[in-house]
C-alpha cells in the first residue's frame, strides 16, 4: 500500500513528475551505454551492451511520445545528464567490463525500485500507463539479471561502486522530479 504524505503530487501532476523523471532517466541509461561502448564497443560483452541499450531506446522513444501527448516538460537538467550519463559509463567501462556490469546492475536496482512506487502511486487511474512501467520495469530486471551473470559483483570495488552509483541514481531521480 501506498502512503501519500502531504505535498506529494497527485492526479495531472503526478502524471507529468512520472513522465519528467522516467524520460531523464531513460535518456540517462542510453548515455550510459553509449559511454560503455565507446569504450567497450570491440570487447565480448558489446553485443549484450548493444541490446540493452535498444531496449532503452525505445523505452525513451515511448517515453517521448507519452510527454508530447500529455503534453509534460522534460526536466531542466537534460544537459546535465547529457555529460553525466556518458562520463559514467565511459568511466565504468574503463574500469572493466565487470565494472561497466556493476554500472549497470546498481542502475537497474534503483530503476526496478523507482518503477514499483511509480506503479503503486499510480494506482488504478492510469491503468495504461501502469502497464507501460511494469513491461519497462521487467526490461530494467532483466538488465540487472544480465550485468550480474555477467560478472558484475567480480568487479574490483564493487560494493564502493555499487552503492555510489545507485546513490548517485537516487539523487538524479529526486533532482529530476523537481527541476
Amino acid at each position: 500500500m501506498n502512503r501519500r504524505l502531504p505535498g506529494d503530487p497527485s492526479g495531472r501532476a503526478l502524471v507529468d513528475r512520472i513522465l519528467r523523471v522516467d524520460h531523464a532517466g531513460e535518456y540517462g541509461a542510453r548515455r550510459i551505454y553509449e559511454g560503455q561502448l565507446a569504450v567497450l564497443g570491440k570487447s565480448p560483452s558489446a553485443p549484450m551492451l548493444r541490446h540493452m541499450a535498444e531496449q532503452e531506446a525505445q523505452h525513451l522513444q515511448a517515453f517521448e511520445t507519452l510527454m508530447v501527448e500529455r503534453r509534460a516538460r522534460p526536466t531542466a537538467l537534460m544537459p546535465l545528464w547529457h555529460v553525466a550519463g556518458f562520463a559514467l559509463g565511459a568511466a565504468t567501462a574503463l574500469l572493466g567490463e565487470r565494472a561497466a556490469m556493476a554500472c549497470t546492475a546498481a542502475v537497474e536496482e534503483v530503476i526496478d525500485e523507482h518503477y514499483r512506487g511509480q506503479i503503486a502511486a499510480l494506482g488504478t487511474e492510469e491503468a495504461p500507463l501502469s502497464q507501460t512501467l511494469e513491461r519497462f520495469r521487467q526490461d530494467e530486471v532483466a538488465h540487472r539479471d544480465i550485468a550480474l551473470a555477467a560478472g558484475a559483483e567480480e568487479a574490483p570495488g564493487y560494493a564502493v561502486l555499487s552503492q555510489a552509483v545507485k546513490g548517485a541514481s537516487r539523487i538524479a531521480i529526486w533532482l529530476s522530479e523537481r527541476l
